[in-house]
């Protein structure tokens, strides 16, 4: 009977040593040390990857996209038809991120590709340019399967320059250069495609035209 007794206390005092050494390790000394690796070799990457405009407030993340509107003067990210608005937490204004769900033969899928193409081509023709639809690259007209995509390829970017330059009364070639710059190439040469991301791109405008 004394013996059950003891070898149940040892048993369960074994049990809760071990549970304070895991909980120390696991629960607070294996977090603290990534979190400290991630913070010294990849400190924007943990801090949400945050992108500052030229006064130092945080506009937003390099990698969710974000929605300009029908405002002219910004460069315009890639169509977000999958995304609803959030209906269940309504104390911040979320989106829901999504695909259409649409297969590539939906005649609605295909209605809103050509709708989408006459668009990008009556906003991005100004006086003195006029894109033809050729021109006019897939991800200009098509969603991403998030619908929250922050990149944008550099042909697309290419297409708006002239619409961008003259409604902020830029030259021409100080808005392809902008673009120029934050075109940035295949992860490690190979990976991905060339890509211009839109959030950054945005930002660099806007410090161009605050400095005229």
């Amino acid at each position: 009977m004394n013996n059950s007794v003891g070898n149940t206390a040892r048993l369960l005092g074994a049990g809760l040593r071990a549970l304070l050494v895991l909980t120390v390790l696991c629960g607070a000394l294996y977090p603290l040390a990534v979190t400290g690796v991630a913070q010294a070799a990849f400190g924007h990457q943990a801090d949400g990857s945050e992108i500052k405009d030229a006064g130092g407030k945080v506009v937003g993340s390099s990698l969710i996209g974000q929605s300009y509107g029908a405002d002219p003067r910004w460069f315009r990210g890639r169509p977000a038809a999958g995304l609803a608005a959030n209906t269940v937490n309504t104390q911040y204004e979320l989106l829901v991120s999504g695909a259409t769900n649409k297969a590539a033969d939906s005649p609605e899928l295909l209605e809103a590709v050509r709708d989408a193409r006459a668009g990008v081509l009556l906003d991005n023709t100004v006086p003195g340019y006029a894109p033809s639809p050729s021109e006019i690259p897939a991800d200009a007209v098509t969603s991403s399967g998030s619908g929250l995509d922050p990149d944008i390829s550099p042909a697309y970017a290419k297409l708006q320059i002239h619409r961008v330059a003259w409604k902020n009364g830029l030259p021409v070639a100080a808005v392809a250069k902008l673009v120029a710059d934050h075109t940035k190439s295949r992860t490690l040469g190979f990976m991905g495609e060339p890509r211009v991301n839109v959030l950054e791109l945005n930002v660099a405008l806007k410090a161009l035209t605050q400095g005229l």
